[in-house]
């Protein structure tokens, strides 16, 4: 490994490796391959047709593609702490290729579930990604190359709702599918070819690296923090972006899957700050970054709440909430990545996991709330995670 000047940890090869085009593969393949969570959210009407269900239980898929990603970090992230990451990543990308097929290909519900979980479980690549750029990152420039791949990540997120319901709409919801297994294919060979091998500093059994979880989350009072409001935070733009496709196709505005993805084209605005937010938070405390982050998100509730009838109160509450959600994954993400240098992965797992727990729970929650209060009651359980953050955040702030 010595003689590998692509091998990391290495500290005399860090700083020239990690060049900016190489930040930027890093940042599209996050936003390339996180795009297979968000691909149904413009689509659910559509599959919901294709196999005579309703709202309520189409919401699953989203759940269940969520929960699956959870589960996958959970099994999967803290192996980058011991093993090659290059290859893991690579192989990932591969089985969530072959998950997406059978999404595309599902004849039944219930095949569809399952088929939605295994792409949840292997689209966990990205969530390796950010912790090999920390890594290679100089301290003092950290926040903003996290900031910038945390920009792809989140454009790459909101693109798939555009993507997808344009593909709807002019084809249909299995072509999506198709065509994010071909992407998941040359990304695989890209990446396999571009990216540094990065070889772990130290050893350890799965078992022990699977136990030492459970010691971060007790022994680390910010990761405990910023975990809880990664959940809500993310738990409530899930309720949003669910339930949107519902309300823009009901009768105050009648539109169509591609007019629902044309708002991930919204909210690519609050995910280009990222970039900036990432920068501030190398010279402002992000736990002041996560407080306005959280307020921010709060504001677009109000806006949807207040002005949601008018597209142009929806298009005002997608920028904050994309801001709010942004800014406060970047300025967590900080915070913990400096706790434990050889721990990133295993910190990045607990962090990742926590919240995307609650983007599961925020997709059921988005499409329950929409059966059976409407637009008022969507807004009003989005609000209510961002209050419950901010609570959170504030009594950290007080209790020391």
């Amino acid at each position: 490994m010595a003689g590998n000047p692509l091998a990391y940890p290495l500290e005399t090869t860090r700083r020239t490796a990690l060049s900016r085009g190489l930040v930027l593969l890093m940042a599209v393949s996050c936003g390339i391959s996180v795009a297979n969570l968000y691909y149904s959210q413009p689509l659910l009407a559509d599959i919901a047709r294709t196999f005579h269900t309703s709202a309520r239980d189409i919401g699953f898929v989203s759940m269940l593609t969520q929960i699956g990603y959870a589960v996958g970090m959970l099994l999967f992230i803290p192996l980058g702490d011991t093993k090659e990451r290059r290859g893991l990543i690579v192989t990932l990308l591969i089985a969530v290729g072959l998950s997406l097929l059978a999404v595309a290909t599902a004849a039944s519900l219930p095949w569809l579930y399952a088929a939605s979980f295994a792409v949840g479980v292997t689209t966990v690549a990205p969530q390796m990604i950010i912790p090999l750029a920390a890594q290679m990152a100089a301290p003092e420039e950290r926040g903003k190359v996290i900031g910038n791949i945390m920009s792809g990540l989140l454009i790459g997120i909101l693109l798939a709702r555009t993507l997808a319901g344009f593909v709807g709409d002019w084809l249909d919801w299995r072509a999506m599918y198709l065509l994010a297994a071909v992407m998941m294919a040359v990304l695989a060979a890209v990446l396999r070819k571009m990216l540094p091998a990065s070889y772990p500093d130290k050893t350890m059994t799965y078992g022990k690296l699977m136990k030492s979880l459970g010691s971060l989350i007790a022994g680390q009072r910010t990761l405990r923090e910023a975990s809880l409001i990664g959940a809500l935070m993310f738990g409530s733009f899930s309720v949003f972006w669910t339930a949107l496709t519902f309300y823009l196709e009901g009768p105050n505005y009648g539109y169509g899957s591609e007019v629902a993805g044309l708002f991930g084209l919204v909210g690519v605005v609050g995910a280009g700050a990222a970039s900036l937010i990432g920068r501030a938070s190398d010279r402002v405390d992000p736990k002041w970054m996560v407080g306005f982050a959280i307020l921010t998100g709060l504001l677009s509730f109000c806006s949807f709440r207040l002005f949601g009838s008018a597209l142009w109160g929806l298009i005002i509450g997608v920028i904050l909430l994309d801001l709010g959600v942004q800014g406060g994954q970047v300025s967590n993400q900080t915070r913990i990545y400096a706790l434990l240098p050889d721990a990133r992965s295993r910190l990045n797992t607990v962090y990742m996991v926590t919240s995307f727990v609650g983007g599961s729970l925020g997709s059921s929650f988005g499409t329950f709330a929409w059966s059976l209060w409407g637009w008022p009651g969507v807004c009003a359980v989005g609000g209510s995670l961002t209050i419950l953050a901010f609570l959170v955040w504030l009594v950290h702030r007080i209790v020391r």
